[in-house]
């Protein structure tokens, strides 16, 4: 998450230097930011496919040699329509092979302390765009933009190693099913001791070959209708309408922050500090809501939790058009930092819960397909409400907006469920 999440968060950075360059306004530079958002959320699905039907060591090592291509490509750009490829394309999908099998293996990992697990595996997102922001603004300043990107695509070529050094795990009861399911195969030629050998070696040179054709067929055929069962339960639907609002507002506060600090007269580096400050901030917010979700008292709560800090995050920014000065900023970072990382590292144990550790990989990869044309088009109308009105009020106010529709819509599905599930429960007789 580290290596994957922090050139990600950092490209907002590259903003202001892309306009320059190119001469562009903000609607049409953000369409560099929407376009690798969504190829990665518009990708997962692939990600969710080759790690369920290779290997998860598989996609993140492919994962990692697309996105370094795609970052040292744009070093050698001439106009933003390459920058839309190189950037938004090829490294959003190199992104989207990596992000989707990673988070679904910690989650094959961990079984009694989830939340605290993907909190402290979804902190390397904070802790990269904490070091990474004030790095790149630094790389920028020494080398240009240009030598920023191709020192950045050597950093991402890291996903390598990482991917290699991931080890796929089998669950216990997966093997013990195996291994039963293998021998009673091999007792039906071995029960009928009146066949001579010539034909007991002929049907176990059947029953082999029928068990190569299944994992063949497993490991080649893409598309499962088991796989995709999840998608019929109600809870599941909801969620999915909350995600649509959610994408539409989480991502525009990382696009515009350091472009609205600017504007408001903040220098550079106190710009790409609060970049820092909200990532190093994510980073509590993933640890300590991934343990104090898997508390007790907390843990039949965690969709509750979820929606809490979904709903701070609308807050925070609806309020962020009246903060002109670092100071003032500064709050605005650190709140919207910790819910951030709060319901970053809930997503995923929030789906677990609702779908099973069956269904997980599959089910993240349909949750983040849906993200993709909220990313798509939210920064560029940003960009839009930008250029039309002279301030960033209305980009921020339809960032809060969104996120607090996404919490209002979950909200309202969770009691509806929870009102059908008490009519269906019958009334207890006294005695």
């Amino acid at each position: 998450m580290f290596i994957h999440d922090s050139p990600l968060m950092c490209i907002s950075i590259f903003f202001v230097e892309f306009q320059v360059q190119f001469g562009a306004d903000y609607a049409a530079t953000a369409w560099i930011h929407s376009l690798v958002d969504c190829t990665t959320m518009l990708c997962a699905p692939v990600g969710s496919l080759v790690g369920n039907r290779w290997s998860c060591r598989v996609a993140v090592m492919l994962g990692g040699v697309l996105s370094s291509c795609g970052l040292l490509l744009s070093s050698f750009s001439t106009s933003l329509v390459m920058l839309y490829f190189t950037i938004g394309i090829l490294t959003g999908l190199g992104f989207a092979l990596c992000y989707t099998p990673a988070i679904a293996l910690v989650g094959c990992y961990f079984q009694e302390r989830k939340a605290l697990a993907y909190g402290i595996a979804l902190s390397g997102s904070g802790i990269g765009t904490f070091v990474l922001a004030p790095v790149a603004q630094l790389l920028i300043e020494l080398y240009s933009w240009r030598g920023a990107l191709l020192i950045l695509s050597a950093f991402v070529a890291n996903l390598c190693v990482c991917g290699a050094l991931l080890r796929p795990i089998r669950v216990k009861k997966e093997v013990e099913e195996e291994e039963a399911n293998e021998c009673s195969d091999e007792k039906q030629p071995c029960d009928d001791s009146s066949q001579d050998e010539e034909l007991s070696k002929e049907i176990k040179d059947n029953l082999l070959l029928g068990r190569l054709a299944s994992c063949l067929k497993k490991r080649w055929c893409f598309l499962s209708c088991k796989e995709y069962d999840f998608l019929l339960l109600p809870g599941f639907l909801g969620l999915a309408i909350s995600f649509l609002f959610l994408a539409s507002g989480c991502s525009l506060p990382f696009v515009y922050l350091v472009s609205y600090a600017l504007s408001a007269g903040i220098s550079h580096q106190h710009a790409a500090f609060l970049m820092s400050i909200l990532g190093v901030i994510d980073i509590l917010g993933n640890i300590t809501f991934g343990w104090l979700t898997d508390r007790r008292c907390l843990k039949p709560y965690r969709l509750f939790c979820y929606i809490f800090s979904v709903a701070m995050e609308g807050l925070c920014c609806l309020f962020t058009p009246l903060l002109r000065s670092f100071p003032l900023l500064v709050p605005f970072a650190i709140l919207y930092g910790y819910f951030d990382g709060a319901y970053v590292a809930l997503i995923p144990v929030v789906t677990s819960d609702l779908v099973g550790t069956a269904y997980l990989s599959s089910a993240l990869g349909a949750i983040y397909f849906l993200h993709a044309i909220p990313y798509l088009v939210s920064p560029p109308i940003g960009g839009w409400l930008v250029d039309i009105t002279g301030s960033y009020t209305a980009t921020f106010f339809l960032s809060g907006c969104a996120l607090l529709t996404s919490a209002v819509v979950l909200s309202t599905v969770t009691w509806i469920r929870c009102c059908h599930q008490q009519a269906k429960t019958p009334p207890l007789q006294s005695v």
